[in-house]
Order: structure tokens, then sequence, then C-alpha cells
């Protein structure tokens, strides 16, 4: 598949650089915003293209944001996904690792009010970007889980198997409202790594009993 990615700083590259290594073509949008991130990105992997934010967004199969939360509104109003997938990988973090929307409602859902022309699907956002890295627990008996929420049943198809070839077990938690518990797991997660300092190797794991 093409896939776009607006933004390609962390997040964004490490799932880009594995996903083109699994053979998908990676068409990352250019603007002003992002230029030094860009420039980091194409120095690791040279073989992403690049097209204006609109013109990504219209050569790609699915689409990616993993852009600062608060920075989506001005970046992405006005552009038209033509219903496409849009993966929202990131989180609306405040001060003090408090939600930034004070858990009135998800970024997810913020987000799909301002792109309504596409397809919001919560993913790929629980876990800092070194686990998406480095799939360290490749060889691990139970594989770490990634959940995902959003409205569109076909469009949760496909980033599930996006999911399976980044190396998660895809979870699929339900419509776009869920995607709040997905963004509270992430403030779970920094606060535990960022500011207490435990390994970045911490990931989750569905173990279901009959």
């Amino acid at each position: 598949m093409k896939l776009a990615f607006i933004g390609i700083g962390n997040v964004g590259f490490a799932i880009a650089n594995k996903l083109q290594q699994n053979g998908h073509e990676i068409i990352v949008a250019s603007t002003k915003e992002m230029s030094k991130s860009l420039d980091t990105a194409l120095e690791k992997n040279p073989n992403f293209s690049v097209l204006p934010l609109q013109h990504a967004v219209n050569n790609g199969d699915v689409i990616f944001v993993a852009t600062p939360f608060f920075a989506t509104e001005a970046l992405l109003a006005g552009i038209d996904f033509k219903g496409k997938t849009l993966v929202d990988c990131t989180n609306p973090v405040g001060a003090g690792l408090t939600h930034g929307l004070k858990s009135v409602e998800s970024g997810s859902e913020y987000l799909q009010k301002i792109v309504p022309s596409a397809n919001v699907v919560k993913a790929f956002t629980i876990y800092g970007y070194e686990n998406l890295v480095e799939q360290w627990f490749e060889n691990a008996s139970i594989r770490p889980m990634m959940p995902f929420a959003g409205n569109n049943i076909e469009c949760k198809v496909l980033v599930a198997k996006l999911i399976e070839e980044m190396g998660f077990e895809p979870m699929d938690c339900g419509d776009l409202s869920q995607a709040l518990h997905l963004e509270h797991m992430t403030l779970l997660w920094v606060t535990m790594v960022r500011k207490w300092q435990l390994s970045p190797k911490l990931v989750w794991a569905a173990i279901r009993g009959e």
C-alpha cells in the first residue's frame, strides 16, 4: 500500500521505516513546520518520497498523523481526506502529564471534528517510540497487544493488518469514544517510563482464559 505520513518525528519515522521495510511505499507530507524532522528522516531513509500535504493525502491509501496533538488543528483544517483512513498517532498531553482535553473527549474525537472527510482510527499511541523502533519482543512467547479504536469497520481492518506487520497483536477496543481510555494508557506509560525512569521496554499483553 501507499502510506502517507503527516509528521515524521520519532513515532512517525519508526512506523514508516518498519512498514517501508515490509514493502509499503512511504510518502511524507512536506510542510514548513516539519522541515527539520523531514530532513532528519530522509537522512535515515532516503527511500521515502515527499509531497506537499494535500498531495500526500491524495496519493496515500492510508494516512498517518504523528504530529504534536495541539498542532493538528492548524495543520489539517481544510485538508480533504476523501473518506480515507486517518491513523491518529497523537496524544493530547497537558501540563503535569494530564489529559490535554481534561478527559471531556478524546483527542481522536476532537480530530474527527476537524477532519470530517477522514475516517479516524486511534492506534500506535500507548507506548513510546522505542517499542516501535526495536521489536525486542519478537521472540517472546506472548506478543504485546496494540489497542485501536474507530467508527469504520473497514478502516479498522486495514489498521489491524498494519499493527500485525509492526509485530503487535491488534486489539479492537470499539468505537472512537474508546480512544479516551487509550490516551489514559499513554499517560500511564509516560508517567512510569519518562517520570519514574522505568525501562521503555514496557508493553502490555492480552492474556485470555477459556
